[in-house]
């Protein structure tokens, strides 16, 4: 029966025992499993390798470079520097045209940031 399933385990093996009629012990039947060596050894957990943190990129001055946080119903748009808040939307829904409109707004009060938070992102991707 070991033969023909090796990778059952000792419980299944041992519950096909007591289906034909034997009344052996599991503890009995556990001490002759492994004397005949067929207990399967057991996978460790797989260790991930250690992530070395590194330290994140501050900027030196002001619209350097920016971080947007969109949700479902909000958009806030910080400075990175100082964390000044640029804008701050709240609405039921923000549709693209919407957002587009407060960048928009963003980029003639202040100008364009020199690098933006998708190159940031772009960056640690790679």
């Amino acid at each position: 029966m070991v033969e023909r399933y090796p990778r059952d385990g000792f419980f299944k093996v041992f519950q096909i025992l007591r289906r034909w009629g034997y009344v052996w012990n599991h503890k009995r039947v556990h001490r002759i499993y492994c004397l005949l060596k067929l207990n399967i050894r057991r996978k460790g957990k797989q260790r991930l390798p250690a992530r070395t943190p590194s330290p994140l990129a501050v900027p030196e001055r002001l619209n350097l470079s920016g971080a947007v946080d969109f949700m479902h119903d909000a958009l806030i748009c910080v400075d990175d520097y100082n964390r000044e808040k640029l804008a701050i939307e709240i609405d039921l829904n923000l549709p693209t045209q919407h957002v587009i409109r407060v960048l928009d707004r963003i980029v003639v009060n202040r100008g364009y940031p020199v690098m933006g938070f998708e190159v940031q992102w772009d960056e640690n991707v790679r």
